[in-house]
This record gives structure tokens, C-alpha cells and sequence, in this order.
């Protein structure tokens, strides 16, 4: 040693030996770093900056020499030698050292902050900058000397300043690199939080907090992808398996098992099986049995010695990972020794470890080594039944096939079974794996070829309508002559022409038409309004012209057939919308072609299917007028609300020339359920309506009179029952009045009027247009004079918050009393089938309201309590409003 210069505070110092090599030494650990480029010249003053610790300057008499000491780095303590530093695109630094000379006759005395204090030949004392300090190009950016300059000098937070300012990636990238060499952690996350990796910044944080330093500078190396120097520092930190999990997770299985031998040696049999996988994947298939085995040989050792009591097991960890081990190590020996040409030996393993996934790989193994026999067996026992299945199908072995063959799902193996099946003359076989590949047509096949079965092959064809069976079906039918068996499935093929060849030939036309329905198409349509032309069938001919669009040919034909098609003949004239076709039609019905005319009926359907729904409503009230004089109430009715609904569905005014017969007609229908739920003052003020207008019923005058009486007196009407009474005893009704008992009781009230001068008043409701009180049965606003709809099933006016709709009919009724006459009807029907018992079961148990059901009083046909449903506010205004459209009459005709 030739001289020794500490530090100010002592705690560092440099010396320099006899060599002139240069050292920093470090008391407290010893440790000695060696200078870089020291000078060759004797040396002849080394100083310490005394503001900046880690600034060493070395004068060899001429030059100065700058050193900055790093106490810790990634590479532990380093002395860089100072000089221009350079920064790359990528933000790599590159420095040039480099020595400065001093002015002659200057000694260098002290430095500070790169202040050298010299004493010159004439002993004055002069102060000169630190090249690495100063500006010494004036050219250079300021702020990119000075972060460069604090860079090099290792002040990285004045370099984070001007980092600040410069904002360039570069130099975001320098900081960062610098701040990882030295390991100040909280420096290099606060620049990658400015550059915006969030990687590198989690996996910092992650880190940050080890003291242990080489632990710290191993886990920067790894970050760098140097894994032998982070092996390296981990091994020589306070935590060494780190080195072996690094080697894990990098899958270094090698290195791996070296260190886990003596780092963590409980770790040895499961590195040893991934190491042994790994080879595995490569093909050295020979290493990879090895390693099984020896991972194997170490667990079935540590068990031993443990069991044994001679201090052994240490190797062994969890008693269930073990076992997965053993397990592994099994399937790999397995494998291995299959792959080597082994293959008893393999086998065996494999029934042995009982696992089916191995099972699985095995068998793909011996699959490739052409063993198709055993990869079977194997698939089998791996629940892989389609490939054990493909493998005893491809070698025509049907007796193993057919055992797993109902285990298989896919439909192409299924096919090749079945072909060989039937190849081999095993149909019955053939035909269950046909319909299990859906393959229908060939099923079809073989029940006509082979199983003579054909109505199963009819049963298929008609479920699938697939045309290739039905094709096969009819050339069977053909050949065994049934030819409206081989009709019907040419037409499901789609082989319309030679189909209607064989219709005509043998006289099956209906089987053809029937087959195609209303599908058939106009060019058919045409050949077989043709062909039953030629025999004379009009009406049929007729029909199928229509289909076609000859209408005038079609109505020409309706017409030689006389009443019998002139529904067809209406409906023609409907589709066709032409005139003269019109007027031809009309002109028959009138009796004009053959001097019969036809019933008015005909001329009201007319009307409809052309859709003059004005013309059609008049003609209705005619006919409904002539059933009402001859006595046919219930078909005037039904007539009424017919024509009634068909204007409705087609949103046109329903005129009140329409409506009031309908509610005279109805309320004579109400009469009869009334009195059946014992409302007699209703079943009174529904014949009181009809005796008003008892001309409407001319055959049934008296005994209308008669019922208006007696329920009139019944109600308590006496006032009501005498007015009629007195009309009864007229001399043209009187001895028509049946049964004298009856007739005694008129005579006796006409006699003595003073005791009928009661009249119980009619009750009130509102009335849904004004809201004013009205009695129940006026029909008529007596302030706006509108129609007020009347309740189906009451004959009451309607109100307007308890109204709903039939939704049969969809006529208006009171909601409340639809509900009281569903549940009356529904509970005299079960009383009347049930009888006293079913009455005593009701009244003890109450039927729950949405099973009600009863027949609506207008059509006749069922309605259950869930149907019904108020209507809201606009729903009735809405309704009312079209209720009362007023009636557009044509003008008078001038003469």
C-alpha cells in the first residue's frame, strides 16, 4: 500500500498499492472495488467532493481523472469512471471516460460540487469547474447536458427534473435503466408510471419491499431475462429456493431437478416427472421413461424408509399429492414403454393404474403403431366408443361393434355399421343403426327390398316426406298395383306428371287431389278440372277450374249443376270480382235462367263474398224477417248476429236497421233463461219489449200476451199484466187463450181492474253516454236520443263501469251479471247431472271461479269466467261512438 485518502467522515476510502492500482474500500463489509482505467502514472493527489459523497478525483500531476462510486447496483459496489455520456433513441447510455488536464504550476487542493480549489506556482488559490460539471460545448442543449450530467453523476432526482422538462421517451427510458442499476426501486416505478407500463410497474411493487439485496438485484436480473445471474444472486441471498422456483416457472426442468437436490429435496419427484413430461413432448422417449421411473423409485424408497422407522419420509409432502404423483409416474412409465416397442409390458400398466384417461392416450398410442386391436380395448375401457367403434368397424369385426354400437352418437359411424351389417346380410342389425344415423331412406329401403315390411316404409315417408323414399315406396306400390298407394307418394316426390298419368289411367283422381290440396298448382289444377270435365263431373270440374283462375268457365259449370254447387258458384264470383260474371250469377238466383228463383239466402251470401256489406245487411233483414213470420225466431237470430259480426270483422257500420231486430229477437230469447234463474220482473220487462211490438211475431201473438201476463202479474206489474190481458180477451185472441185455467184468471183480472192498479216502479241505472239515472231497460239516451248497447244476458241498458265483452260473440255485457248467470248455468248443469247429491256437494264446496263455465246466450258455445274482462273508460266510449254511426241512406232517386 503506497497511500490510503478516506473520505471526510472516514467510513470510505481509496488506496492504492505499489502496482498503482486503485481500490475503494468499504470497512464495515470488507469489501474492496476496484478502480476502472486507473491512471499509469504515479498518482499524485486524490480528493474527495465534499458535497458530493460519491465523486472521487484522482491528478497524476497533469491530468484530472473524475470517479463517481455506486455503494450498491444490480453487480454489487461499483467506481465508474467518469465522461460525455450518451443516450440512444431506445434509451440506452453509452459514456466515454475520459481525464481533463489542469493548467500548469496549478495543484489541486479540494473539491466541492465540482468546484476544484488549486494553488498556483505564486501560491494564490484559483478556482476551476469539473469538466463533468461544467458547459464545456456551448452548442449542447442546456437541459440535456444537465440530465445527462446528473445521470452520470447519479443525482437521479435532479436528472428526474430535467427528465421533466426534456419529456422525450428516451430519456424516461435512460432514467429508468440507471434507476434499475442502482436498484432505487421507488424512482424506476415512478418513471415507468410516466412511460405507462403497467407490467413493469406491478412487478416492481411486487418486489420493492426485500431488504436483501441480492435478493432485489436477482429479481431485477429475472425482470431482464439474465437467469443465470438472477440464479446466481439468489443463490447467494437469504432466500435461495427462489432460484429453483425461477428454474419452475420457466420450465427448466434440468437446472430445476439440480438445485431442488439440495435446495428443496421434497420438490424432486414432482420436478422430475415434469422434467420427464418434457422429454416426453420432444420424443426422447427413453430419458423420459427414466426420469418416470427414478421420480417413482424415490417416492416407493421415502415410503419404505418411513415405514420402516428408519428416520426417512422427509421426502414426502401431502399425502394425496403423492399420490397424484405415483399416478403420473405410472401413466408416463406406461406410455413410455408402449411408445419403446414394450407393449405387453405397457398393457399391463395400463389395466393396472385403472385410469381413463390414460386409457385414452394408450390407446392413440397403439392406434399409430398400427396395434388396432389393443387401441380398441383400450377406447373401450376409455369410454371413447366412437373410436373404439370406428376401429372394429374399419376391420369388419361386427361382433365387438355391435356390443358399444348403442353407446356411439355419431351418425357417420352408425352409416358404416350399418352398411357393413347389410353387406353381411344382417338387415334386422342394419335397419336399428340406420334410424340411429337418421339415415331414412335406406331404412325405407330395406323394409321393401329385404324385410318385407312396407307399411313400417309407408309409416317413414309420411313422417319424414322425404322425397328419395317416397320415390321408392311408389315404384313399389306400382309393382305391387296399388296405384293409389304409388299416386300419393309420386306426389310427395314431386313427380306430379307420371302421378296424374296413373290417376287417369286407373281412375284415382280424388287420391291425387286429396294429396295435394289446396297446394296444388294452377297447371295441375287445369289438367284435372280437364279430366273430370270429360267425365261429366261439373261441379268437381268446376272447382278446380276456379283454382286455376277460370272463374267464368268455373261458373258456367256451377251453374249446369243446378242449386246444388251455388255456394261454389258465389264463392267464384267473390274471388273473381268481375260483373258480367255478377250479373250472370244474380240472374240465375233470380229465376231468370230457368224461371225457378232460388232462396234469398243465396242472394245474401252473394253480397257478402262480393263485400257490398250495405246490400247484404238489408237482404239479411229480409230473411231474418220472413223466419220471424213463419215462426223461426232462433234462425232469424242467428242470421241477424251473423251478418252482425261479419260486418264488424270487416270494420264497417253495423246500421240500427240491423241492431233492433237483433235486440227484440234476443230479449225473446232471454225469456226462457230468466225464468229459469227465477227473474221473473226480467223475463216481465223482456216479453213487456216484445209485446210492444207483438206484429214482429205473428204466429206466436197469444201466447207471447199470454207469458206477458202471468210474469207480469208475477213481478208485480199488475197495471202492465191488465193492459195485456185486456188485448188477450179481444174477441179474434180470446178463445185461443190456452188452458182454461189460464184464460179463467184473464177473464177474472179484466173484471175487476181495481185490483191490478199496483205497478212496482222500474229500477234506475246511469246511463254510460249522460251518466243520468234511466230505467234498466231503455235503450235510448233520453237526452242525446243515441242507442244505448243492450246486455246480452240481462236485456238491460248498458253501464258503463261494469262493462265487458263476450268473447265469443264479442257483444256487450254487464260484467257483474255475465259472472251471476256462469255461475247459475254451471251450477244447474252439475245439479242436473249430479242430481240432489251434486246440489248438496256444491253447497258444502263452492266451485272455484276460474273453472266456471257456461254457454254464452248468443252463440250457444262455451264461456268460462277467465274470459271475461272489464273494459276501460276509452275501450266504452270507443265502443258506444261506432255504436251509434249514423246510417249513410242513399238519396231518393228524382224523377
Amino acid at each position: 500500500i503506497k497511500a490510503l485518502y478516506p473520505n471526510p467522515s472516514g467510513t470510505r476510502v481509496v488506496v492504492v498499492d505499489s502496482s498503482n492500482n486503485a481500490y475503494l474500500g468499504n470497512p464495515v463489509t470488507a469489501e474492496m472495488t476496484p478502480f476502472p482505467q486507473f491512471p499509469t502514472q504515479s498518482v499524485k493527489h486524490i480528493m474527495w467532493d465534499i458535497n458530493d459523497a460519491g465523486v472521487v478525483m484522482v491528478w497524476d500531476s497533469r491530468e484530472v481523472h473524475t470517479y463517481v462510486y455506486a455503494p450498491t447496483t444490480r453487480w454489487g459496489p461499483m467506481v465508474s469512471k467518469l465522461g460525455p455520456v450518451e443516450i440512444s433513441s431506445g434509451g440506452e447510455i453509452s459514456m466515454r471516460p475520459e481525464s481533463t488536464p489542469l493548467p500548469a504550476n496549478h495543484w489541486p487542493i479540494v473539491a466541492a460540487s465540482g468546484v476544484i480549489t488549486c494553488q498556483d506556482s505564486s501560491g494564490n488559490l484559483q478556482n476551476l469547474d469539473a469538466p463533468t460539471y461544467g458547459s464545456a460545448d456551448h452548442r449542447l442543449n442546456k437541459q440535456h447536458l444537465q440530465f445527462t450530467q446528473k445521470l452520470a453523476l447519479l443525482q437521479l432526482k435532479e436528472a428526474w427534473n430535467a427528465a421533466l422538462a426534456l419529456d422525450g421517451r428516451a430519456y424516461w427510458l435512460a432514467l429508468s435503466n440507471k434507476a434499475m442499476e442502482v436498484m432505487d426501486m421507488n424512482m424506476a416505478i415512478r418513471v415507468y408510471r410516466e412511460l405507462g407500463d403497467a407490467g413493469m410497474v406491478m412487478g416492481l411493487e411486487r418486489i420493492m419491499h426485500y431488504e436483501d439485496k441480492n435478493l432485489l438485484a436477482g429479481h431485477i436480473a429475472l425482470l431482464y431475462d439474465d437467469y443465470n445471474k438472477a440464479q446466481e444472486l439468489f443463490l447467494a441471498s437469504t432466500r435461495p429456493v427462489t432460484a429453483l422456483e425461477m428454474r419452475r416457472d420457466l420450465l427448466h426442468w434440468d437446472q430445476a431437478l439440480k438445485l431442488a437436490h439440495t435446495l428443496a429435496p421434497h420438490q424432486v419427484p414432482d420436478i422430475s416427472v415434469q422434467f420427464a413430461r418434457q422429454m416426453e413432448f420432444k420424443g426422447e422417449y427413453e430419458s423420459a421413461l427414466e426420469k418416470f421411473e427414478s421420480a417413482l423409485n424415490t417416492i416407493t424408497n421415502e415410503e419404505e424408509a418411513a415405514g420402516a422407522g428408519m428416520g426417512g419420509g422427509g421426502l414426502l409432502g401431502d399425502k394425496e399429492e403423492t399420490e397424484k404423483i405415483q399416478s403420473v409416474c405410472m401413466a408416463g412409465i406406461a406410455r413410455c414403454t408402449l411408445r419403446l416397442g414394450d407393449l405387453n409390458r405397457g398393457k399391463s400398466y395400463v389395466r393396472e393404474a385403472n385410469d381413463m384417461q390414460l386409457c385414452r392416450d394408450c390407446a392413440r398410442i397403439l392406434e399409430v403403431m398400427k396395434q388396432t386391436g389393443d387401441a380398441a380395448t383400450l377406447y373401450e375401457m376409455g369410454e371413447q366408443y366412437e373410436r373404439a367403434a370406428a376401429i372394429y368397424i374399419k376391420t369388419k369385426n361386427l361382433t365387438q361393434a355391435a356390443r358399444i354400437m348403442p353407446k356411439v352418437t355419431q351418425p357417420k359411424l352408425h352409416s358404416e355399421y350399418a352398411a357393413k351389417c347389410e353387406k353381411d346380410g344382417q338387415f334386422e342389425e342394419a335397419v336399428r343403426s340406420y334410424e340411429r344415423a337418421r339415415d331414412m331412406d335406406a331404412v325405407v329401403r330395406l323394409c321393401l327390398d329385404q324385410l318385407s315390411t312396407p307399411e313400417r316404409a309407408f309409416e317413414i315417408v309420411r313422417s319424414t316426406s322425404s322425397s328419395t323414399g317416397a320415390q321408392l315406396v311408389a315404384h313399389y306400390c306400382q309393382r305391387e298395383g296399388n296405384f293409389r298407394g304409388a299416386i300419393e307418394f309420386l306426389l310427395m316426390a314431386k313427380c306430379s306428371e307420371e302421378a296424374f298419368a296413373l290417376a287417369k289411367t286407373h281412375d284415382c283422381m280424388d287420391v291425387y287431389t286429396k294429396v295435394l290440396g289446396d297446394g296444388i298448382g294452377p297447371d295441375e289444377a287445369q289438367s284435372v278440372a280437364s279430366f273430370y270435365e270429360s267425365q261429366h263431373e261439373l261441379g268437381q270440374a268446376g272447382h278446380f277450374y276456379s283454382l286455376c283462375g277460370q272463374y267464368a268457365r268455373a261458373l258456367k259449370l256451377f251453374l249446369q249443376c243446378g242449386e246444388k254447387e251455388v255456394d261454389r258458384a258465389i264463392e267464384v264470383v267473390g274471388k273473381a270480382r268481375n260483373d258480367m260474371l255478377t250479373h250472370t250469377l244474380i240472374d240465375f238466383l233470380m229465376g231468370e235462367t230457368d224461371g225457378v228463383p232460388k232462396e234469398p239466402f243465396h242472394i245474401y251470401r252473394l253480397y257478402l263474398a262480393l263485400g257490398n256489406y250495405a246490400q247484404a245487411a238489408k237482404t239479411a233483414i229480409i230473411i231474418a224477417r220472413q223466419e220471424q213470420d213463419l215462426g223461426n225466431y232462433r234462425q232469424a237470430h242467428s242470421i241477424i248476429y251473423e251478418t252482425i259480426r261479419q260486418l264488424q270483422d270487416q270494420k264497417v257500420r253495423v246500421p240500427q236497421s240491423l241492431r233492433r231486430p237483433f235486440t227484440l229477437l234476443h230479449s225473446y230469447m232471454l225469456v226462457k233463461k230468466l225464468i229459469k234463474h227465477k227473474n221473473h220482473e226480467g223475463a216481465a220487462r223482456m216479453l213487456l219489449r216484445v209485446a210492444k211490438n207483438i206484429s214482429k211475431f205473428p204466429n206466436h201473438v197469444v201466447p207471447v200476451l199470454t207469458s206477458t201476463v202471468i210474469e207480469s202479474f208475477r213481478a208485480g206489474l199488475k197495471q202492465s199484466a191488465l193492459e195485456y190481458a185486456k188485448m188477450l180477451m179481444r174477441p179474434e185472441y180470446r178463445q185461443l187463450v190456452e188452458p182454461d185455467k189460464v184464460k179463467k184468471k184473464i177473464e177474472s183480472m179484466v173484471r175487476k181492474p181495481k185490483s191490478c192498479t199496483d205497478e212496482m216502479p222500474e229500477p234506475l241505472s246511469p246511463c254510460p253516454i249522460t251518466g243520468e239515472l234511466i230505467p234498466v231497460t231503455t235503450l235510448e239516451s233520453p237526452t242525446t236520443k243515441d242507442a244505448i248497447p243492450m246486455c246480452i244476458v240481462t236485456g238491460q241498458h248498458m253501464v258503463a263501469d261494469d262493462w265487458c265483452l263476450c268473447p265469443n260473440s264479442n257483444m256487450p255485457a254487464l260484467y257483474s251479471e255475465y259472472i251471476k248467470y256462469i255461475t247459475a248455468e254451471a251450477k244447474a248443469d252439475m245439479t242436473a247431472r249430479g242430481g240432489d247429491d251434486a246440489a248438496a256437494a256444491i253447497a258444502s264446496s263452492p266451485i272455484p271461479m276460474e273453472k266456471l263455465k257456461a254457454m254464452d246466450p248468443v252463440t250457444g258455445t262455451e264461456v268460462k269466467v277467465a274470459q271475461l274482462k272489464k273494459c276501460s273508460a276509452d275501450e266504452v266510449a270507443a265502443y258506444i261512438s261506432s255504436y251509434n254511426m249514423i246510417d249513410q241512406e242513399e238519396p231518393p232517386k228524382k224523377a
